[in-house]
């Protein structure tokens, strides 16, 4: 009878592990509410008080009585105060702690020890917030949701793009109504471009003109020709063709100015003009030069050109998306003056330090070592900027190159037809088309 019971309890083991990972694959969050959840909240909570001794986030309360300077005279010992912590409340995949600070203490202190509260509790991440003043927010994720991530869903909106998955489950988009202009870095194969094959697809499916500037030849983006607007292949064409921006940029002030409104979408619709996404791979292209006299001039009217759109182009719907593989001061003081006009950032695994922290930088020091953390297994990782000015990790869809190129060709009817643009770009280029 006794090896009858042993044998159905180990049977019943095994189903409850076969049960348990099959769960785990596929539906990871109620997995982790069942028995990922309370582990991780006892391992909190026992161990909140050593781990806040051992990375200098306690007080040490001298008692009132028995001290001469710093020495304990009567044996009494100094008794370290861990700061009060809340019950640790679930998430979808992971958990947050509310913690009370000292009087003195600073978030900054909890940064240092958030690597240490992540081994303490053996989950993926924590990172730290601070809501309020005399509080830091620990946000605990419990394993890493970009190595699957699933297909999120946002509303459809003009000039909205879903582009994959964030860090905390959810939706990654990209909204240029919210953020008009954006920088995106990344080394080859990191998922740059499979990033701008994702936008393109979305876009496509908007009543959007789609302007591409790829001086490689056009082999990224002179596979979307037929949804593109214009494509350039080289510099000359690209300085064309930021002129005619510029001059369609001007005839939309006109009209604004003699509607009597500051943007086009205060525009009835029969007068509101298309919205103009413009995309440019691999900047460093438009500002290298190669020391000739008319190499530099183009440099720098490329340059100008750019600065002058994304300066301007927020509120006449002209939107600029700059990629490079490599993007530095080195390029001239320009690309400095063009980053600080672009708010949205997105940062690859990139080669060169120096790319990320011109990245973000000048927004979060923290998002830099994150960024240069992402490893070559880690393809469309990257880190990207939030609409509350923060940051966090997120994964682009997959978006196949056939996929991109046959969506592009299925919407190519919907290419918005722009006469101004056409006749500014005849005129600057000797009335070719």
């Amino acid at each position: 009878m006794g090896a009858i019971l042993l044998a159905l309890a180990l049977a019943a083991l095994a189903w409850s592990l076969v049960l348990g990972d099959l769960l785990r694959r596929t539906r990871p969050a109620w997995h982790w509410y069942v028995t990922g959840y309370p582990v991780t909240c006892c391992r909190v909570v026992f161990t909140w008080r050593k781990v806040a001794m051992l990375n200098d986030l306690s007080v040490s309360r001298r008692p009132p009585r028995g001290l001469v300077g710093d020495l304990v005279v009567k044996g009494d010992p100094l008794r370290p105060i861990a700061p009060r912590a809340s019950f640790p409340r679930a998430t979808r995949m992971g958990l947050t702690v509310i913690v009370r600070l000292h009087p003195g203490q600073t978030p900054a202190t909890y940064m240092k020890a958030a690597d240490a509260l992540m081994h303490a509790w053996r989950v993926h991440a924590v990172r730290v917030t601070s809501p309020e003043r005399g509080y830091v927010l620990l946000i605990a994720t419990a394993s890493d949701p970009l190595q699957r991530p699933g297909l999120a869903t946002a509303p459809a909106v003009l000039l909205s793009a879903l582009i994959g998955a964030l860090e905390s489950g959810g939706a990654w988009v990209m909204d240029l109504r919210l953020v008009p202009h954006w920088l995106i870095t990344g080394a080859t194969r990191s998922g740059k471009s499979t990033l701008l094959a994702r936008l393109i697809t979305q876009f496509a499916q908007q009543p959007v003109a789609l302007v591409g500037i790829d001086c490689k030849g056009g082999m990224e983006l002179g596979l979307f020709s037929a949804r593109l607007s214009a494509l350039t292949t080289c510099r000359r064409e690209a300085v064309a063709v930021l002129a005619a921006l510029v001059t369609d940029m001007h005839d939309r002030m006109l009209a604004c100015r003699a509607a009597g409104v500051r943007s086009i979408w205060e525009l009835p619709d029969k007068l509101r003009p298309a919205p103009v996404v413009v995309i440019v791979d691999e900047l460093a292209e438009l500002y290298l030069s190669d020391g000739t006299r008319d190499g530099k001039a183009e440099a720098e009217q490329c340059s100008t050109l750019l600065l002058r759109i994304a300066q301007l182009g927020a509120a006449l719907g002209l939107h600029l998306i700059v990629a490079g593989q490599r993007v530095g001061s080195d390029l001239g003081p320009g690309v400095t003056a063009l980053r600080a006009q672009l708010g949205g950032r997105v940062c690859h695994r990139v080669n060169d330090p120096g790319t990320a922290e011109m990245t973000l930088g000048d927004l979060n020091k923290d998002a830099v070592a994150v960024a240069q953390s992402i490893t070559a297994k880690e393809q469309g990782v990257a880190v990207c900027t939030g609409l509350d000015g923060g940051w966090s990790r997120a994964r682009s869809h997959l978006t196949p190159t056939e996929e991109a190129t046959a969506t592009a060709r299925k919407y190519a009817a919907m290419t918005p037809d722009l006469p101004g643009f056409h006749r500014a770009l005849a005129a600057q280029t000797g009335g070719a088309k």
